[in-house]
């Protein structure tokens, strides 16, 4: 009956062969997982059920993103749930007054970011998420962002590991800090990519990677960019529960696997919940950017898998 439920769930092209995915960036800690939604819960937690799903479209790996101390305490908790699980430690910009939080010295949170990373390097792949973010500057300020991800620096400098990196409407900055410390980043990777061509070039020219979901193809001008970065520096992510791709977006006509979805209201274990994304729907990722590109599915699937295990594992 299980099993039923699963392949019921969508509606799926047939395929020569399986295609794996590594989802780079997954915000399971959210509590939409747990069936709560802005406070009132809704239904049961289901974060099992989301893996299956996951699990049963060949996601082979999650990494699931800290953006906060207690943020990757939490996303640290699930990955030890299961051996193909695992996380990032770090501070998102957004919450970068968390560093000063209760007149705290900066410091011992960043020694606290440091200590949870590398006493839990069986499961911390990344730190992060870190970066710069001036389309929510009500949350933290530019100064503070700017202060907070150069003292991040020092987080990837005690581990060694490689970076996620975030950026929104701040690329000048952003390029900064990063180009001054540069030779003390192992390697790096700017997930959710939703800017210009000129942007990307200058990502690239970093030496970084650069992560594509669904907010990197909501509009033909997104997918032209996406077009023009090289396969061998592309990773996939579906930064669930947010990003899924929507009916209204350009990239949604490439799109060949639809998963049946119900609202939170009438939940059912079974199928996804409308507009809460999941690991799963990566692979509807992977088809808009093969579809965009022009490219043969299979192989830009093993391209972006063998990056992705290069670069993490």
């Amino acid at each position: 009956m299980r099993l039923h439920g699963l392949l019921r769930m969508a509606k799926t092209p047939c395929r020569s062969r399986s295609l794996n995915f590594i989802d780079i960036g997954a915000n399971l800690s959210d509590a939409v997982y747990k069936g709560v939604y802005n406070g009132k819960q809704c239904h049961e937690d289901d974060l099992e059920q989301v893996l299956n799903r996951a699990y049963q479209h060949n996601v082979q790996k999650v990494i699931i993103t800290g953006g906060s101390l207690k943020d990757s305490q939490a996303a640290l908790n699930i990955a030890k749930l299961k051996d193909n699980l695992y996380c990032t430690v770090g501070c998102h910009p957004t919450r970068s007054l968390e560093f000063e939080k209760d007149g705290q010295d900066p410091e011992n949170y960043l020694q606290e970011l440091i200590s949870l990373a590398n006493e839990n390097k069986n499961k911390v792949v990344a730190v992060g998420e870190m970066g710069l973010d001036f389309d929510r500057l009500h949350f933290a300020p530019k100064e503070a962002q700017i202060k907070y991800f150069r003292k991040q620096m020092d987080l990837i400098s005690a581990t060694n590991l490689p970076v996620f990196f975030h950026c929104r409407a701040a690329h000048p900055e952003f390029i900064s800090v990063v180009s001054k410390y540069r030779d003390n980043i192992p390697r790096g990777v700017v997930h959710s990519f939703t800017g210009t061509k000129e942007e990307a070039t200058a990502i690239l020219d970093l030496g970084l990677y650069i992560g594509i979901n669904g907010c990197s193809l909501k509009t033909q001008e997104n997918i032209d960019v996406m077009c023009t970065i090289p396969s061998n520096r592309l990773m996939i992510e579906t930064d669930c529960p947010y990003c899924e791709i929507r009916q209204t977006h350009a990239g949604f006509k490439y799109i060949k696997t639809q998963f049946v979805s119900k609202k939170k209201e009438r939940y059912d274990p079974e199928f996804c919940v409308k507009t809460r994304n999941e690991p799963c729907t990566i692979i509807q990722v992977l088809e808009v950017m093969s579809g965009a590109r022009q490219e043969n599915e299979d192989d830009l699937a093993d391209i972006i898998y063998k990056n992705t295990l290069d670069f993490f594992f």
